[in-house]
């Protein structure tokens, strides 16, 4: 009872000092709160490929309003960085490196690195060296750590271009060398926008069917063009260990590039013009070609034209040949899919995709290697005998995988896994990889039979992590391992070809995430690492996993957090929902538990937990599935079924005692924030709502959205019923809104908030809007994060926690409270 006391003493007593909502800058919450920003977490982790070492990065999660200030371009669907040909929004950014042997526990501090950010670390397939980019100011490089001589160094002085290509360099399987994506242009004279190039901009369609999905940041003029062409312009370029580097080919505009498991050939897909101001670049024309190791072209895969013309469908894809890969088991074939229906699921043949493959020295035709029934989606290659194919379709979100052996892929299938992408419950798992002669990554295969499947258990009684062992012969499994409460124990990596060594990552509701080596021959569990908790002021908080049923039946369930100190005798509490909808065809698998009450309960500063410092009890994720059935699509019901779910989560936590039916706030971010309007919209369930980075006109949308295939023209009752702009007369209730101003969202763009704004301050509602300067769909900023912290305490302290009297209800869909 003191630590809850004095949590909510210190942090009411902080926010009764700001006397209003004026607009003063940036604000700083509560003290409790601020903290949860600054938190350090357990560091990023990557095991090496024999399991010895543990290289742990720690993580730069948050950036400074300055660095999100820099300058960035926005061309093709893309944000860049025009000082250093790199991506400027990278997500997984690092400040420093350890590495820790997993064997004796040693640990090794890695010093001499340049100020910058770490990003992309990848083990050499001998687990000799660990490679990753170091990103500064005006260039990114690549630098290597060698673990026998525990130094870091600068591998090569060549500038990495990171614009089309993510990471911008990628191993040889065989360990000799990196090839890496070179910044031609970097140092040379930026292209000028001369006023006398202008020209009118002209787009003219050829009446052929071209529907698009609404993507931001696309090409919108010649002098875009140029730009493009001339930060995406690289050279591939051979680094030895050695360092002396030697260009491969010529420059181009190259998007992908993969190196045969051999190490003699490279895969390489290059962009072509003409440039379309419709699609990202990921849509546009495209070579792909094999090269030798020095540039000379072996064979010609593909010229697939600009893909703005796909038929409409989630599931639809480009014609002719796509998707790439090489086939891991073997030292230099490749593989891709064609489709056998003109792009469109909704054609009726017996098979949509075939595959074909290729073989060094590629100058033969392509042979069939399989047909694929519903849509191709990928193969894990094992060896000669063992591979697992899988296709799938999204009319009704089915997955099948089956065990094929690639010596003749389409004869002695095996049906490994058919179950709705959704259905958790029926996940076989996800195989564990190892390293094949080549280097190239593989199916473990252990006996020319045994595969092994970790995954995270989904159950009624909640995820209970496993590992199983498969085996292909009989088409049987065989539970190894799994999981035992009070804890959330799941593999990370196995020691051996048994099962009976693994590394794994174990954590509890008190305990943060940390790495074990267990023996389940030995019955020994031996701590690898001790991060501590990042969150000491929230030790307290508990945890509890509701289920309940909406009125139609459909089981769901949630999170229920409480203050530290509270107790049943404190009575009801005011409560803050934070949701997210999702889309189902199939009530029993909407109805699955996908969490696990044993996890370690993180705070973060993104969702409702540092609310809990306010004296505030949290639902978190209580789920609001919207199901199709009897032939209907899942949105031709939404209203319907999010205001039940929705009604559903607050009976259970009134009949538990736990909440003040008059004090429940809704929130949410992107499509939860949608949510969170078409709650105030459509019920009077909550006292109000913050509503994050949302869409709330769907007409802005009108080739898709979510999963809703159907377009605006199709649909129009749908769309319409949808929007909550087009019901805002309805919302009763104070919405807080908030918005990056640079979102490139497909769909959330910050008009979408800016109008609704608009919207209810013209019909006389109450609401507030905040748009974050510089930020994205998710919010980087140190300043923007506390500044949100504080925007959404202020709000519940005014509309939550105040005993003000809320408006009078008006009564929406039969429901009120």
């Amino acid at each position: 009872m003191k630590a809850f006391k004095l949590l909510f003493a210190l942090v009411i007593g902080a926010a009764v000092c700001t006397p209003s909502f004026a607009n003063q800058g940036y604000q700083t919450p509560s003290p409790a709160l601020a903290a949860v920003v600054d938190a350090k977490l357990a560091p990023s982790s990557y095991l090496s490929n024999d399991g010895q070492w543990l290289a742990l990065f720690d993580r730069k999660r948050i950036d400074t309003l300055q660095d999100l200030a820099k300058e960035e371009l926005k061309l093709a669907g893309i944000k860049l960085n025009p000082a250093n040909f790199s991506r400027s929004r990278v997500r997984n950014k690092f400040t420093s490196l350890v590495l820790k042997h997993v064997e004796t526990g040693s640990e090794i501090v890695v010093s001499g690195l340049p100020n910058g950010i770490l990003r992309s670390p990848s083990w050499s397939s001998d687990s000799q060296y660990l490679a990753f980019v170091v990103e500064q100011a005006s260039s990114a490089n690549l630098w290597v750590y060698n673990v026998s001589t525990k130094q870091a160094r600068q591998l090569s002085d060549t500038p990495l271009n990171s614009v089309l290509t993510r990471t911008p360099y990628t191993w040889l399987p065989d360990s000799s060398a990196i090839v890496a994506n070179a910044a031609v242009n970097i140092g040379k004279a930026r292209i000028s926008n001369d006023s006398s190039q202008i020209v009118p901009v002209i787009q003219q369609s050829s009446g052929e069917k071209a529907p698009a999905r609404t993507y931001q940041n696309l090409l919108t003029s010649p002098y875009d063009e140029a730009q493009f062409k001339f930060f995406a312009q690289s050279q591939l370029t051979y680094i030895p260990l050695s360092g002396q580097g030697q260009p491969i080919g010529q420059p181009g505009l190259i998007k992908s590039f993969s190196v045969s498991p051999d190490s003699t050939n490279i895969l390489v897909g290059m962009i072509d013009e003409p440039f379309s101001y419709q699609v990202p670049y990921s849509r546009f024309a495209a070579t792909w070609q094999i090269w030798g190791m020095r540039g000379y072209t072996l064979a010609e895969l593909a010229k697939q034209p600009l893909a703005d013309n796909i038929p409409q469908g989630y599931d639809s894809v480009r014609t002719g040949r796509r998707e790439f890969q090489w086939r891991a088991d073997q030292g230099a074939e490749v593989i891709w899919a064609e489709a056998q229906d003109g792009g469109d699921m909704k054609t009726d043949v017996p098979h949509h995709d075939y595959l074909y493959s290729l073989r060094a020295p590629f100058k033969r035709d392509a042979k069939l290697f399989a047909k694929v029934e519903r849509r191709f989606d990928s193969i894990t290659w094992g060896n000669g005998n063992v591979a697992l194919l899988s296709e799938w379709r999204f009319s009704d979100r089915q997955v099948r995988t089956f065990v094929i052996q690639p010596r003749n892929a389409d004869k002695n299938r095996v049906l490994f896994s058919e179950r709705s992408y959704n259905d958790a419950y029926k996940n076989p798992g996800y195989p564990i990889y190892e390293k094949n002669d080549l280097g190239a990554d593989v199916l473990k295969v252990v006996g020319g039979r045994y595969l092994f499947l970790r995954g995270n258990g989904a159950s009624e009684k909640g995820n209970i992590p496993f590992l199983d062992r498969y085996d292909v012969k009989t088409n049987t499994t065989t539970r190894i391992w799994q999981s035992e409460a009070p804890y959330y124990e799941r593999v990370r990596a196995m020691l051996d070809d048994e099962g009976e060594r693994l590394i794994t990552i174990r954590e509890s509701k008190t305990e943060q995430p940390n790495f074990f080596i267990r023996d389940l021959d030995d019955k020994t569990l031996t701590q690898l690492t001790t991060f501590e908790h990042p969150y000491p002021e929230f030790k307290g908080v508990t945890k509890e996993l509701i289920r309940y049923k909406r009125d139609d039946g459909v089981e769901l369930s949630g999170t229920l957090y409480l203050p530290p100190g509270y107790d049943s005798t404190q009575g009801p509490l005011p409560v803050l929902m934070w949701a997210y909808p999702l889309e189902y065809k199939d009530k029993a698998v909407a109805s699955q538990m996908r969490e696990s009450p044993y996890e370690f309960t993180y705070i973060g500063y993104w969702g409702p937990m540092p609310y809990l410092a306010k004296g505030i009890a949290v639902f978190d994720d209580p789920k609001m599935p919207i199901v199709g059935v009897d032939g209907k699509e899942p949105n031709d019901l939404f209203r319907k079924q999010l205001v039940a779910s929705a009604k559903a989560a607050v009976d259970v936590l009134v009949e538990k005692g736990v909440a003040d039916k008059n004090k429940i706030a809704i929130a949410g971010h992107s499509y939860g924030a949608f949510m969170v309007a078409n709650l105030l919209a459509h019920s009077d369930l909550f006292k109000t709502g913050i509503a994050r980075s949302g869409a709330y006109n769907r007409t802005l949308t009108p080739f898709g959205f979510q999963g809703e295939e159907r377009d605006f023209w199709q649909a129009q009752d749908v769309y319409a019923a949808m929007s909550p702009f087009f019901h805002a007369e309805k919302i009763n209730e104070p919405m807080l809104m908030i918005h990056g101003q640079e979102d490139p969202n497909s769909g959330t763009f910050p008009m979408q908030s800016e109008r609704m704004y608009a919207a209810l301050k013209g019909l006389g509602k109450e609401a507030r809007l905040v748009m974050l300067p510089y930020e994205a769909h998710g919010y980087r900023a140190r300043k923007s994060l506390l500044h949100v912290l504080w925007e959404q305490e202020q709000w519940l302290d005014k509309y939550l926690l105040s005993d003000e009297k809320p408006a009078e209800p008006v009564a929406a869909e039969g429901v009120t409270q």
